[in-house]
């Protein structure tokens, strides 16, 4: 048994899929939920709102490559490769289209998994997820520029650290990964073509003072063919896949993953696939 940050008892485990021993954490009972975590992060973030999730679902928390109790292997932090685990993991679980929640990275991982993999996904929640590198705000940008190794003496008072040392197979290996997550922040992406293709029923999540503007959550939405219209009475005017957007009031980029509203919103979106 392994504690989380939350009040959460869960079982770990790994699964060994592309190569990498991946680590993941299964918590509560009900309909399954794969829980991603953000960058330098792991399913540990998630704790203060796991009790609530895992009240209503059998939540699968996963530690990316590198990252939490998963040690690395020889191949770029690449989402599209992070996303190609996470559809193994499906498949090597037995679980049937399950819910994916995402954070930041782990936001993005739920995008591609998506437009990837459509047939091993039920519904899909990407928080502070973007769909565009040009999106984010330039300072961010240049501060995510400024990531590699050389960075870690200035990382060392950072709950991100003091998680990795304590957790991690390899804690030697932060540098390793800053480089890595460092490389992986510097690529130019947009992946708008492939929103505009989900064919499955996705919230689009950020706070209100996320790491990009509100506007590029609502550009994100109307990819998905969200305010377009008026919703009608009975909601037949609402986006056609089944797609939403939440835009939640006094959230950061940092605080988003932790907060009560993550979580209720997160369980609403999901209750409407089990109606």
């Amino acid at each position: 048994m392994t504690q989380s940050s939350g009040d959460t008892q869960g079982t770990g485990r790994y699964a060994e899929v592309n190569g990498l021993d991946l680590y993941y954490e299964t918590h509560g009972s009900g309909r399954p939920l794969i829980l991603l975590h953000g960058g330098l992060g792991s399913g540990e973030m998630f704790g203060p709102v796991l009790p609530e999730l895992a009240a209503r679902h059998q939540v699968i928390a996963v530690d990316f490559q590198g990252h939490g109790r998963t040690a690395d292997i020889d191949r770029p932090l690449d989402l599209a490769f992070l996303a190609d685990d996470i559809a193994a993991l499906v498949d090597h679980l037995g679980v049937d289209r399950p819910a994916v929640v995402g954070y930041s990275l782990g936001g993005g991982v739920a995008l591609r998994l998506a437009a990837r993999y459509p047939g091993k996904v039920g519904r899909v929640v990407a928080a502070s997820a973007y769909a565009r590198s040009d999106a984010v705000y330039p300072e961010i940008r240049t501060q995510q520029g400024q990531v590699s190794a050389a960075a870690v003496e200035f990382m060392k008072d950072t709950p991100m650290y003091e998680l990795y040392q304590r957790v991690a197979p390899r804690p030697e290996d932060f540098p390793r990964l800053l480089d890595k997550i460092g490389a992986a922040m510097a690529q130019d992406f947009d992946i708008t073509g492939e929103i505009r293709g989900l064919q499955v029923p996705t919230l689009i999540v950020a706070g209100d003072a996320d790491m990009a503007p509100p506007s590029h959550f609502v550009e994100v939405f109307a990819l998905l063919d969200g305010g377009q219209r008026d919703g009608g009475w009975m909601g037949e005017g609402r986006p056609k896949g089944g797609h939403a957007l939440a835009i939640l009031p006094g959230c950061t980029h940092y605080n988003l993953c932790t907060s009560p509203l993550f979580a209720a919103t997160t369980l609403a979106f999901l209750v409407e696939a089990q109606g």
